[in-house]
């Protein structure tokens, strides 16, 4: 399963409309779940809820084997935190999907990390999620804890 998640916040149509295009064209041989926030589409071709609670999202997640999301750090880290890949694609200042640009700045940032697939565009979007599908059989996953040595840096700034 494929989960979709735009992040509680804002809705993200561009992407909404472009993992449901692309569910349609897979034929039902792919399972998606979206989550799809604060939007009036009514995606046809994958399953959708506009907000899911804190426990679905966690079965959600655990299930997916691609998890596609915006470029929230919250979804980033739940993604890695599992192994589970994650293809992000970033909203737009330019696109009115946001004040700002913060979210290309994170997914330039977090391109050349094992396990993390960036579509510029929703145009980019189909050729990125072969890549994660082909990665989701080496996963790649990130304590939840911070390592030692990051520890005793942030001990020896306090001091």
């Amino acid at each position: 399963m494929i989960f979709v998640t735009v992040g509680t916040q804002l809705g993200f149509d561009r992407l909404i409309t472009a993992m449901d295009d692309w569910t349609a064209a897979q034929h039902g041989a792919v399972d998606v779940l979206a989550q799809i926030g604060d939007s009036q589409l009514k995606p046809k071709a994958m399953r959708w809820s506009q907000s899911i609670s804190p426990t679905e999202f966690n079965a959600a997640v655990a299930e997916a084997e691609i998890i596609v999301a915006h470029a929230g750090m919250g979804s980033v880290l739940t993604a890695l935190e599992l192994g589970k890949p994650l293809v992000l694609m970033p909203r737009r200042a330019d696109l009115k999907e946001h004040r700002n640009d913060h979210q290309l700045a994170t997914a330039r940032w977090l391109v050349s990390r094992d396990g993390i697939f960036v579509a510029q565009d929703e145009h980019e979007l189909p050729r990125v999620l072969a890549a994660a599908r082909a990665a989701a059989q080496r996963p790649s996953l990130i304590s939840p804890h911070a390592s030692p040595a990051l520890l005793d840096a942030i001990r020896q700034l306090v001091n």
